[in-house]
């Protein structure tokens, strides 16, 4: 090798794609992984079924609700669940908590449409319902494709009844209809964002009035009424209290020829809580508490009392301290400080038809390992969290002993636009906080692309950072 070669193999930091250096046994491994992560995919189109079928996972591999422990003493595994819809995960440390954490947060809801309070009308032959979009959408992506209605029904007399209709073979689907070309010159001509408002996604559910010779109003409306009322025993009113989401039917798949790649709804950010969960299985006696966070409602800004925003997490780890008898004064501010976390949310990836909104030298692709963000924010930083050198150069260190595959990225170029996710929360009570995660094609679409490789790339990398 030439001198200049290798000083460019020395000094240079050159993107590697990780399917290069792959052996047959570890391509196996990952496309079985990967398996798993499609299968839990399709199990979890909403915040409620993730933190379901989470649990389930949980229970069967040794961990236990903290309403169920007394006390708590190093190996102990434990989670809480908040209101079914967030939960967090632990496994209790060697060392005081004082010691600090070792926490990876993720957020589990996904942009969608929210059914409206009240949502079902009729007009001209046809049965609707009206949504409310949740989180940032292209609006259009929503229409002439097939939908599934999943969530719960909360009766007054404390019933719930859950609802799950799309998916099956057998189920009917919903769709929002749209324009044909021929009469969409008006629509056409209007910027991208506004050819579908937001009040003008109905979904179309019904078009056979009820049959009967009295004068009633709304006969279609009403047949619809009569079959939710045959099938879940609701009526107009309980419609009120249920939360319904509107998500795409089609199934998580492997994409490409070569099945490289996963293609599906939800993958920002399930792609980070699977492998967050997954990594905490893994994790026995730690030096250092282990926690693994699924949030809810980062897309719309983390609030709520489900959000990271929340004083719930506090509360959680207050009561492990409580717990493990370590609780005093003030503690519960120096465990935070003392402490360390992965923000485990996606990161974008490099779409080279689109790549003229990119920095391709601050850009991350797909199939180059996990995507790390310094900092977030938009433009001038704002909002963002911005993680200290130190802390950086802490990650890189484990990241490069462990031979797991990184790149360093941010949200596009500068002033284009920009984002954040949960980081800031947790770097406001005092925690080294970084973003790590999966970078994502097609990101907050109904049908979002990721590679493989870097998603066995996260799993590993929250493992050890867990470790």
């Amino acid at each position: 090798m030439l001198e200049a070669e290798k000083l460019a193999e020395i000094l240079f930091n050159k993107k590697k794609n990780g399917w290069e250096a792959v052996t047959e046994g570890e391509k196996e491994e990952i496309y079985r992984f990967s398996d798993e992560y499609i299968h839990y995919l399709n199990r979890c189109k909403t915040e409620r079924e993730t933190v379901e079928f989470s649990k389930e996972i949980l229970d069967k591999n040794g961990f236990t609700n903290i309403l169920d422990k007394e006390t708590l003493v190093a190996g102990d595994k434990i989670y809480y669940i908040n209101r079914d819809k967030s939960m967090y995960i632990a496994v209790i440390g060697k060392k005081p908590l004082e010691a600090g954490l070792k926490i990876v947060g993720a957020h589990i809801d996904s942009p969608r449409l929210d059914l409206k309070p009240n949502p079902l009308y009729e007009d001209t032959g046809f049965a609707y319902l009206k949504t409310h979009y949740y989180g940032g959408i292209k609006k259009y992506q929503w229409t002439t494709i097939p939908l599934a209605i999943r969530g719960v029904i909360v009766k007054t007399n404390g019933e719930i009844v859950r609802v799950n209709i799309g998916e099956e073979k057998e189920d009917p689907i919903f769709t929002i209809t749209d324009l044909l070309p021929h009469l969409a010159t008006d629509q056409m001509e209007k910027k991208l964002k506004e050819g579908i408002s937001g009040e003008d996604l109905n979904v179309l559910i019904g078009s056979i009035p009820y049959s009967t010779q009295e004068k009633v109003g709304e006969k279609i409306k009403l047949n619809i009424l009569k079959l939710l009322n045959e099938k879940y025993g609701i009526n107009e009113k309980d419609l009120i209290s249920s939360e319904l989401e509107l998500v795409p039917a089609f199934a998580a798949k492997s994409l490409g020829f070569d099945k490289s790649m996963v293609a599906g709804y939800g993958q920002d950010d399930r792609v980070c809580g699977y492998t967050c969960l997954r990594a905490i299985l893994n994790i026995e006696n730690p030096e250092k508490t282990a926690v693994c966070v699924l949030a809810d409602k980062e897309e719309v800004g983390s609030m709520g009392n489900t959000g990271m925003e929340s004083k719930v997490f506090d509360t959680f780890i207050a009561e492990i301290l409580n717990k493990s008898s370590q609780n005093k004064t003030n503690l519960l501010d120096k465990v935070f400080c003392n402490s360390k976390m992965l923000s485990a949310d996606v990161g974008v990836g490099l779409d080279p038809i689109y790549a003229s909104v990119s920095d391709k030298n601050n850009a991350s692709l797909l199939g180059n390992g996990v995507s790390i963000e310094k900092y977030s924010g938009s433009r001038g930083k704002s909002g963002a969290s911005d993680a200290n050198a130190e802390y950086v150069a802490y990650i890189r260190k484990m990241l490069e002993d462990n031979n797991i595959l990184y790149q360093f990225a941010e949200l596009g170029k500068v002033d284009v636009g920009g984002g954040g996710t949960i980081a800031f929360i947790l770097a406001n009570k005092g925690i080294d906080v970084i973003d790590l995660g999966v970078p994502v094609l097609s990101m907050h679409s109904p049908y979002e692309v990721t590679s493989k490789f870097d998603i066995y790339e996260a799993y590993k990398t929250y493992e050890v950072f867990l470790k």
